[in-house]
């Protein structure tokens, strides 16, 4: 037990620095606002509104959305965004099954209103912001990874380790293709690795977020962005608002135990 202490003592500081930068991180204390936030990129809606002809898989949105219907016509376009569902080549062409939750992700990004309360600000030639650890349901994660696991990738993180040239993201080279069950480990590293840390895999007991839903009922999203806006709340009327001196020395102990150990 003694031999894994340090290692459990360094998880758990750097779990504490990242709950404290996502709560502290906010663009916004506008319930509201976060309640109603379409992120700033070039396809994106300012803000959200009613979308009669959304395109296939992303009319679930339809009624409050942040995409255009033109956007999500070009989803199907593998040139979108210069996402390359072939980058491995013939004869390792991802399968329809798997592409079709590659593209009801893009759905989500390019529609879902409810992402306020995990948009932090980037400095990319697309977009100006992005969301992080989103709270994924895991049985929605779990169908992506089993209709994807024996198709074909290089790398782990598409949005940092592709080489982007001229709009397109391809493998670097020298680099080689294997299964998506071989260079992830599970459902959970693929969900949460594939684009950056985008997801957070979250059991579905959990306050989640689906990609997948019956707009007829209503989007499921607004009530865990509402949850998740009734906890930021709390820690921001609780007066306890972390300083720059406090996450500078919470860093230091976090290096101080790297350095221990």
């Amino acid at each position: 037990m003694l031999s894994r202490l340090p290692a459990m003592l360094t998880i758990m500081m750097m779990v504490l620095v990242i709950n404290v930068i996502e709560v502290s991180g906010q663009l916004s204390h506008d319930p509201d606002e976060l309640l109603n936030w379409c992120i700033d990129a070039i396809y994106h809606k300012t803000e959200p509104g009613p979308e009669d002809d959304l395109h296939k898989q992303c009319t679930p949105w339809k009624d409050r959305s942040c995409c255009t219907s033109n956007t999500t016509k070009n989803l199907d376009n593998s040139a979108h965004y210069g996402t390359n569902w072939n980058h491995c080549g013939q004869p390792k062409h991802m399968s329809l099954a798997c592409r079709r939750h590659f593209i009801q992700d893009l759905c989500f990004y390019e529609c879902e209103p409810n992402l306020g309360p995990w948009t932090v600000k980037v400095n990319m030639k697309l977009r100006k912001e992005r969301f992080m650890h989103v709270p994924l349901c895991a049985s929605d994660c779990e169908a992506w990874f089993q209709d994807c696991r024996s198709d074909y990738t290089c790398v782990d993180n598409w949005t940092t380790k592709l080489i982007w040239k001229k709009g397109k993201g391809t493998c670097p080279k020298g680099l080689e293709c294997r299964r998506i069950d071989e260079i992830f480990m599970d459902a959970k590293h693929f969900c949460e690795s594939i684009f950056d840390e985008s997801w957070k895999y979250t059991p579905d007991n959990e306050s989640c977020m689906r990609l997948y839903f019956n707009s007829s009922l209503g989007n499921p999203n607004r009530a865990v962005a509402e949850d998740r806006v009734k906890e930021l709340l709390v820690f921001w009327n609780s007066g306890s608002q972390p300083t720059a001196g406090t996450l500078h020395n919470i860093y230091l102990l976090l290096a101080f135990l790297f350095a221990l150990f």
